[in-house]
């Protein structure tokens, strides 16, 4: 994995490489509350306790994926902070498209789609100081890259996919998470103009879909209409309201 730096434009960075950790996001973070600088990286071949969004855990069997988070110690407000999760996505669908030659689609908020599965998912987690402003971030990526046939259970198989099994191709695992990085470099410093949402939009797979809204311990059925500019799900129930959606989770639903 020390090629990393022969494929990135900053070649400046802090990379770190580890085998195996519990959550890169975890170990990023415990660096981050060390001062380390924003733009480092944490890349690690398996995690044995990777995080997903509300709590639930995320797969991630040795050398098969990218698994990697970056410390960001924003200059903006907490809005801004929530919207780096939607831009990561953009960034890492990018990244993807330049070196397999696809179409990636994003489920609202922060998964990657290929062939109709999932095959990334991406958490951010902030620390917030008593002013209420983000000390420092750090955006996890989990991206399904080597075939996952033979280390995903059946169930799971039935959800999630690999760019391999998906493509047929093979691409160094640090090549793409490189790519990956240089995306995000492009649009992290240009976080407050929003401008990556047009393309979020274009690439939303929930958008015109029947959709189960899980928030608070409740779930409501409405469709998806359109994505705001601060990267929040539009949607229309059955009564004819309208509600903009900023957290919780939209599941497409079942026909």
């Amino acid at each position: 994995m020390n090629n990393i730096k022969s494929f990135l434009v900053n070649k400046e960075r802090n990379i770190i490489l580890l085998d195996a950790v519990d959550s890169t996001n975890n170990y990023a973070k415990r660096l981050a509350s060390e001062d380390e600088p924003s733009g480092s990286v944490v890349i690690a071949s398996s995690q044995t306790a990777g995080k997903g969004r509300l709590g639930r855990s995320f797969a991630s069997p040795d050398g098969t994926g990218i698994y990697m988070s970056i410390i960001v110690r924003p200059d903006y407000d907490m809005e801004t902070v929530s919207l780096l999760t939607s831009c990561m996505a953009v960034a890492a669908a990018r990244a993807i498209d330049k070196l397999y030659g696809t179409d990636v689609k994003i489920k609202w908020v922060n998964d990657l789609y290929l062939g109709g599965r999932k095959i990334c998912g991406i958490l951010t987690e902030a620390s917030v100081n008593s002013k209420g402003k983000a000390e420092f971030a750090v955006v996890g990526v989990g991206l399904n890259v080597k075939s996952i046939k033979n280390h995903f259970s059946k169930e799971l198989l039935e959800i999630a996919t690999s760019l391999e099994d998906e493509t047929g191709k093979t691409v160094d695992l640090m090549r793409i998470a490189a790519e990956i990085i240089n995306e995000s470099d492009v649009l992290f410093p240009v976080l407050e103009k929003a401008e990556f949402i047009e393309e979020y939009r274009r690439r939303s797979c929930i958008t015109g879909c029947d959709v189960i809204i899980s928030k608070h311990g409740s779930e409501l059925t409405a469709k998806a209409v359109g994505i705001t500019d601060r990267a929040g799900l539009i949607v229309e129930y059955s009564d004819g309201t309208r509600e903009v959606v900023t957290s919780g989770e939209a599941r497409i639903k079942k026909s």
